[in-house]
């Protein structure tokens, strides 16, 4: 009776019940009709167990760290940073709203946040010069699902928690599916860009800017750190003197670069680029810090905490005392939700596990082929059927421990399976009928729910393309985590 859940919980979801109690509510009235009622003490206590693991803490301090970015002024930043490099093209601004979520994914990770707070500025920015309100809004839906692929990534983290995967491999084998998802995006406005004659951007917006004696040399020594480690480690040396020359000496070579550029670049395009280097660091910090093994993931988001506090109260000068309490209170009402869907989806896997699920799930879809490219598609029907409706968090905590296992079975390796997952559930929360970004680029836009929908579409089919490569061209994930020793 329990292999029920499922069907009874879609059931709840269609009457409206939001996720949380439906994902409590489904497995307790089977136990309960079941007559398994000592079950059903195990199932709210799994609850807390849920959410009470070190792992996880690190999705509130990923939270907050976005919210003072956000707060502290850093989206537009990002935004000016990529129309300087955009902006020139057709279909300029659409161009620099897919940059911006690349960039902005490195500080949040959260396709949500991406679409408020990107959406809120480039939306009425992109109205202006001539775009549709449908077509800027369905753009800004379609490139925030890239704000959970690249790392630092909220359900990447639960992903790792529920399947015992690593974080940092799973971060790792991020980067490049969701460059590729942007990169195909943009390849997607550019075909649009003749066909409505999509008007160029300004590549710089504000001229004449002047930089605090502080952030601006704390902007000139990141860039050299930065490029002279970069260049450092393409030098073999295993001696910590060695170590230490060839970091002098990249950093020399960084110089030499930089001095270079500035004469090729105005004035104004170096300003903007400059103003753009103490907020690109936090995605350095975070992987630098996790590559390096100076700390751990859920470390790493209280770094990320600190350095958004360092940066925005004395650094940039842009946050205030005041401002705290509602940066507080927004990224714990984000925190919360998502860790009691998250607490909420282990004791509804306690349900999963009781009724055979799984073993009954695996024979059926074993059943079907025994070709594990024929396999794989079939799944990522599913999973974005899934994704249709159903959050990417739960989705993974439901189904992870289901399919997993049988695609491991089968030879895929558990971090490719995890990114094929991963990426085709985010996908999902661009998707009608029930994305939730689609609402939230609604509710920044004013535009109704439909008409994204239907604008979205050819995003969407380049999107799902990128899934399918993601799935057959395993190299696409996994060549990161190999080459930095992650994944054997």
């Amino acid at each position: 009776m329990l292999i029920w859940f499922l069907p009874v919980f879609l059931g709840f979801l269609i009457l409206g019940l939001p996720v949380f109690f439906g994902l409590l509510a489904a497995p307790g009235v089977l136990l309960w009709l079941n007559g398994q009622e000592r079950d059903i003490t195990l199932l709210y206590r799994n609850v807390y167990n849920g959410m009470d693991s070190f792992p996880l803490m690190a999705i509130p301090f990923f939270m907050l760290a976005g919210e003072l970015m956000n707060k502290g002024g850093i989206t537009e930043r990002l935004v000016e940073f990529s129309q300087a490099i955009m902006g020139h093209l057709r279909g300029g601004l659409a161009h620099v709203n897919v940059l911006s979520s690349i960039l902005f994914a490195g500080l949040s990770g959260s396709a949500v946040a991406d679409t408020s707070a990107l959406g809120s500025m480039l939306i009425p920015a992109m109205e202006k010069q001539g775009y549709t309100r449908r077509f800027a809004a369905a753009i800004t839906a379609a490139s925030s699902v890239i704000g959970p692929i690249i790392p630092p990534s909220g359900i990447m983290i639960i992903y790792a928690y529920v399947m015992g995967e690593s974080v940092a491999a799973l971060f790792l084998a991020g980067i490049v599916p969701g460059v590729l998802v942007g990169l195909s995006l943009m390849i997607m406005v550019r075909a649009l860009a003749d066909r409505y004659d999509m008007p160029k951007a300004e590549r710089i917006v504000q001229r004449g800017i002047e930089l605090p004696a502080l952030e601006y040399w704390v902007s000139f020594v990141l860039v050299r750190l930065n490029l002279g480690w970069l260049l450092s480690a393409f030098v073999p040396v295993e001696s910590a003197t060695g170590q230490w020359l060839a970091l002098a000496g990249g950093i020399v070579a960084a110089h030499a670069l930089m001095l270079g550029l500035r004469r090729l670049l105005s004035r104004d395009v170096r300003m903007v680029c400059k103003r753009a280097v103490v907020p690109l660091q936090t995605p350095i910090l975070i992987l630098g810090g996790i590559l390096a093994g100076i700390f751990t993931p859920t470390e790493a988001a209280a770094i990320a905490v600190a350095y958004a506090l360092i940066v925005g109260f004395f650094v940039l000068r842009t946050l205030k005392i005041a401002d705290l309490a509602e940066v507080f209170s927004r990224a714990a009402m984000t925190s919360a939700v998502v860790l009691l869907l998250v607490g909420a989806a282990m004791a509804f896997k306690t349900v999963v596990s009781l009724s055979y699920a799984p073993q009954i799930l695996a024979d059926y879809i074993l059943s079907l082929s025994e070709n594990p490219l024929i396999l794989l598609f079939l799944i990522n029907l599913l999973l974005f059927v899934v994704g249709m409706f159903l959050d990417a968090g739960p989705a993974i905590i439901i189904l992870g421990p289901i399919l997993g296992p049988i695609f491991t079975d089968l030879g895929v390796h558990p971090i490719h399976f995890a990114i094929i997952m991963s990426v085709n559930l985010t996908v999902g929360l661009a998707t009608p009928p029930m994305g939730l970004v689609l609402f939230v680029a609604s509710s920044v836009s004013g535009e109704k729910v439909e008409s994204i929908a239907r604008a979205i579409l050819p995003f969407l089919a380049m999107e799902v393309l990128v899934i399918f490569l993601i799935t057959y061209v395993p190299a696409i994930s996994m060549t990161i985590p190999r080459l930095t020793g992650f994944v054997n």
